[in-house]
């Protein structure tokens, strides 16, 4: 389950274009890592960061599922593929 403790990726002042390969190299680490779940912040201002984080996270084969945070409109939590 998702905590305050779990990894978090903050992608305050990136742009569309420069978002892919952190988010992607951030699913892989924690991946590794064996973190089921983490959160990635891209604030609630402007949707534009949220519709592309979600749409990197839809291509993804190593992401089960995805959702924005209920209390935290600005914070997709995204659950990690569990691996043995």
């Amino acid at each position: 389950m998702f905590s305050s403790k779990s990894p978090t990726l903050n992608l305050h002042g990136e742009t569309r274009d420069t978002i892919t390969y952190p988010v992607n190299d951030f699913i892989k680490d924690n991946y590794k890592l064996k973190n089921e779940y983490v959160g990635i912040i891209h604030g609630y201002s402007s949707t534009i960061l949220k519709k592309e984080v979600h749409e990197i996270l839809k291509k993804n084969k190593l992401v089960d599922s995805f959702k924005v945070d209920i209390f935290n409109p600005g914070l997709t939590i995204v659950k990690i593929k569990i691996h043995d």
